[in-house]
């Protein structure tokens, strides 16, 4: 991963051909993560990780010309709020009228074990995700690399360079902070 560290600084530098060689070493990791948050979706959604990883790129190497990457874990953190975004506007898209978004709507079990079918609604989750982000910006980006990206706790806390430690407890006390203001909607 060296190697994206070094491509993200050539980005920055206005290197139009290094967006290019960053893809193929992302790429297949950005995917995997992908996969594993979606089939936690329930049966018939329509974002399939290839979608994803390819617009969660786009915004995040596209989006703006002149970012600043601060290495791999920075990088993965904006491709997690791409991601982010993209299923909350998907969630929006298909609660719409025009989709007939007001036909059922599916009780709410928030962060279930592994195996369990994912029924979260994301647009809650996302409005609680912003008010939890504000006082505790650190343990939201815990969250939307597991619960948004797919990483476990490790793969969080390596990619966010703190301990395992600190990613358990940030996921825990997350998980029940939220839980609880979900509750209360």
């Amino acid at each position: 991963m060296t190697d994206v560290s070094t491509i993200l600084t050539a980005i920055e530098a206005g290197d139009q051909a290094a967006a290019s060689r960053l893809l193929p070493l992302v790429y297949e990791e950005l995917r995997r993560l992908a996969a594993q948050r979606l089939a936690k979706e329930k049966p018939g959604a329509s974002v399939q990780p290839t979608m994803l990883v390819h617009d969660a790129y786009l915004r995040v190497v596209d989006g703006d010309p002149n970012k600043q990457w601060n290495g791999k874990s920075h990088f993965f953190g904006a491709a997690a709020e791409a991601m982010r975004r993209i299923m909350i506007e998907h969630a929006r898209r298909k609660r719409s009228e025009k989709h007939g978004g007001k036909m059922q709507r599916i009780g709410l079990e928030f962060l279930p074990p592994e195996d369990a079918p994912d029924k979260t609604d994301l647009i809650a989750l996302d409005e609680v995700l912003t008010r939890f982000e504000q006082k505790w910006p650190e343990k939201a980006r815990v969250v939307k690399l597991r619960f948004f990206v797919g990483m476990s706790v490790k793969e969080a806390a390596d990619t966010l360079g703190i301990s395992l430690t600190t990613a358990e407890r940030s996921w825990v006390f997350a998980r029940a902070w939220l839980h609880s203001r979900l509750n209360e909607q």
